[in-house]
């Protein structure tokens, strides 16, 4: 991959549509596009419309001027009706006079380069294309925006203070004379070790909200879980019936609670089967029960819980609810009182449904496996140092846990370098004094 070449690419989605955007970006941007659509004095920031060259197309064509575009360098975007022959014909005219394909996500790829956007940005960018509810967008567009830089910043800015400190004392304090104690080293270390590994732990509801989570609905036939799956889709999916084991098959749809994606399954009424069928789906009802992030046990809340119900919640290993339908037919004893055919208790329910996080509250939680995986590692590293300086280990030993902690944290943010070391040592001590 050649970062010199100038590259283009179909920046909409594929297929027929009533606009496509051709993307094209390097140093050659410009030039290429005065020869697509002749005739037309490219000026920045501004639209203008021509012609395709071939007579092909009228278009519209935006110059993005070096640096203040979006890989940094000259961006020009062509706006085309969007027939799939016209736009591949403006690729290969721009091919032909010097641009090449551009490879999967470079654009993005030159922009990190260029330091338009750091690495959790880009990584946010893709997330906000893939995002299928509101709330994950925008997550990802405060991602994208550099909430997960801006906090990991300051941590990383005590952690490079600390190992400042050490070089510093390694390299210029008088003999016999210690410019960090250990008392010094442990105050210091106290709120990077607590920073990062609250942020580690922010993966947790991070990821739910990236990937989201399956609800399997378990219960006795008849008790409403078709009703109940049909109430939160917010639509008619499951069939419905007073006859006991409608549902023998699983029956699944994806909806969305706070934002959240979520899996829905529909199960067959757990009892004594009654036949082939019945039996089948009622083993499907177990197995999903068990593939499940969390199970709903619906029971009917007009009764007392029956010897099956219980034998259903002893089942139980992970994550449950427990909803007590047709509550507005009787008084509940056990669970969330729910009626599906009234709409009472869906949002107490909805709300059970999702698992408290203290990182629900907050910006800048992470989201990518690749940085938990990082951010274990970097505390790994700092608890070897805690480790170390417990034990009386010399400062030039401290350093290597340290570097050690600061290069997962590099390879979120970007890396530090040696100048960064010796910026920060000679701006905060007097060195030459």
């Amino acid at each position: 991959m050649d970062l010199n070449e100038t590259i283009v690419a179909l920046s909409t989605a594929p297929g027929r549509a009533g606009l496509g955007v051709v993307r094209v970006s390097g140093k050659q941007a410009r030039s290429i596009a005065q020869e697509l659509v002749p005739g037309v004095a490219l000026e920045p920031w501004r639209a203008h419309l021509g012609t395709l060259v071939g007579g092909v197309d009228r278009v519209v064509v935006t110059l993005y001027a070096a640096p203040h575009s979006y890989t940094a360098e000259d961006v020009v975007e062509i706006s085309c009706h969007g027939s799939p022959v016209v736009l591949r014909y403006c690729i290969e005219q721009a091919i032909a006079r010097g641009a090449r394909p551009a490879e999967p996500g470079e654009f993005t790829l030159r922009a990190y380069l260029n330091g338009r956007v750091d690495l959790p940005q880009a990584e946010a960018i893709r997330e906000l294309i893939d995002a299928t509810t509101l709330y994950q967008a925008k997550v990802a567009a405060q991602q994208a925006e550099g909430s997960v830089s801006r906090r990991l910043a300051p941590l990383k800015h005590q952690l490079l203070e600390l190992i400042a400190l050490l070089e510093a004392g390694i390299d210029f304090a008088e003999d016999d004379i210690s410019v960090a104690p250990d008392e010094e080293l442990f105050r210091r270390l106290d709120p990077i070790q607590h920073g990062i590994d609250r942020l580690a732990q922010s993966f947790a509801y991070g990821n739910l909200v990236r990937t989201g989570l399956t609800l399997a609905i378990v219960g006795r036939p008849n008790v409403g879980k078709s009703s109940l799956f049909n109430r939160l889709l917010e639509q008619d999916r499951a069939i419905v019936t007073d006859i006991p084991g409608t549902t023998r098959d699983l029956i699944s749809e994806n909806a969305a609670i706070g934002g959240i994606p979520l899996k829905l399954v529909d199960t067959a009424g757990i009892r004594e089967g009654e036949g082939l069928v019945e039996t089948l789906g009622i083993e499907r009802s177990y197995q999903a029960m068990a593939d499940a992030d969390v199970t709903l046990v619906v029971v009917d809340g007009s009764q007392a819980l029956t010897q099956e119900d219980r034998a259903l919640i002893a089942r139980q290993t992970g994550r449950w609810i427990l909803a007590a339908n047709k509550s507005d037919l009787g008084t509940v004893t056990e669970g969330i009182p729910v009626s599906a055919t009234a709409g009472q208790g869906i949002d107490e329910l909805r709300a059970a449904i999702l698992p408290e996080a203290e990182a629900a509250n907050e910006t800048g939680f992470i989201t990518s496996v690749r940085h938990e995986r990082l951010l274990k590692e970097s505390l790994e590293a700092l608890a070897a140092t805690r480790t170390a300086i417990a034990s009386h280990i010399p400062h030039e030993m401290l350093l290597l846990d340290l570097y050690s902690a600061l290069r997962p944290i590099d390879a979120i943010t970007g890396a530090t370098t040696a100048d960064d070391i010796l910026n920060r040592i000679f701006s905060t001590f007097c060195i030459g004094k």
